[in-house]
């Protein structure tokens, strides 16, 4: 067969734009990852960073982090904050339009307290966008099981994106959650998710994933109830 450039090229259109990952959801073997709710990306009017979308997103994230603890899926904050004095973060970010002002945090960032983190959900101050880099989270979640990733927060083509293809790298299943996460410019927002459509993650809105997980919890108990019987 001969491949002509209309077929590839509509092949291709046709995977960044409906493309669905085959893998099942399991809650027993996923994470949620609240990636940077943070107050200077979170917070009207706090910081020059502040991420409008964030906000006005933040209470269907925040159900959906509700949903997950129901299920007993464990929830990961992750901060992007100042870590061992900047000597741990990338140096050439210094050179780049990201760090174009003077303003600097009053103190160690913290979750967004609108977003009801529970002191018993662990929080990972992070030194660069990808939660993998210098942390310890694919420990953590070796540690639990935990072979799928839900990836949630700020920013899409950021944070959440270098971290979804940071986990498909190190072989996880990555959920990502295209309205509970937001962007600075919202233009940015589909392009971003296009592309993980296509290569890296299984692309579904909070409302899907909430099924998916419900779904797979009733056939588990479905399951076992055939098993007494």
């Amino acid at each position: 067969m001969t491949y002509i450039e209309e077929w590839v090229t509509e092949r291709a259109r046709s995977a960044y734009e409906h493309g669905r990952a085959s893998f099942d959801l399991r809650p027993e073997r996923a994470a949620l990852l609240v990636i940077d709710m943070q107050d200077e990306f979170v917070r009207p009017g706090w910081s020059p960073y502040w991420v409008p979308a964030a906000t006005r997103m933040a209470p269907r994230l925040r159900q959906l982090v509700e949903e997950c603890r129901a299920a007993s899926v464990p929830v990961i904050w992750t901060i992007f904050d100042d870590t061992h004095l900047g000597l741990d973060r990338p140096y050439a970010l210094r050179f780049l339009p990201h760090a174009d002002t003077d303003w600097r945090r009053p103190g160690p960032a913290e979750v967004w307290a609108s977003m009801g983190r529970q002191p018993d959900e662990a929080v990972i101050r992070k030194p660069s966008y990808g939660a993998f880099y210098d942390t310890p989270l694919n420990t953590m979640l070796r540690n639990l099981g935990r072979d799928t990733v839900i990836i949630t927060g700020t920013l899409t083509n950021y944070c959440c994106g270098t971290t979804a293809r940071q986990a498909y790298e190190r072989g996880y299943k990555v959920v990502f959650g295209s309205d509970v996460t937001a962007t600075d410019d919202e233009s940015r927002q589909e392009p971003e998710l296009a592309v993980l459509r296509k290569g890296f993650a299984l692309v579904l809105t909070a409302e899907e994933i909430t099924d998916r997980l419900a779904a797979a919890i009733s056939a588990s108990e479905d399951e076992e109830r055939a098993n007494v019987l």
